[in-house]
């Protein structure tokens, strides 16, 4: 399942629990994630799923949920 693998890579790389992710969980708002975080993180996303992501959809990308649709979109499998 792609948000289980995506809290993985969040909770990685932003130094939180994955338990503490939830789909409405957003970046900036609940795991205090500035701009910089937020690039390092797609990087590592784009690198996992071989995939590229593109500045404004990242921008578009508020919560985990944001991402989970976006991965979907961009042809992630389940």
């Amino acid at each position: 399942m792609i948000f289980e693998k995506l809290s993985e890579l969040i909770a990685e790389h932003m130094g939180i629990e994955k338990q503490d992710i939830e789909p409405e969980s957003a970046f900036k708002d609940d795991f205090a994630a500035d701009s910089l975080d937020l690039y390092e993180l797609v990087m590592t996303i784009e690198e996992e799923y071989n995939i590229t992501i593109s500045e404004a959809q990242a921008a578009e990308v508020v919560t985990v949920e944001d991402m989970v649709k976006l991965l979907k979109e961009l042809g992630v499998e389940e």
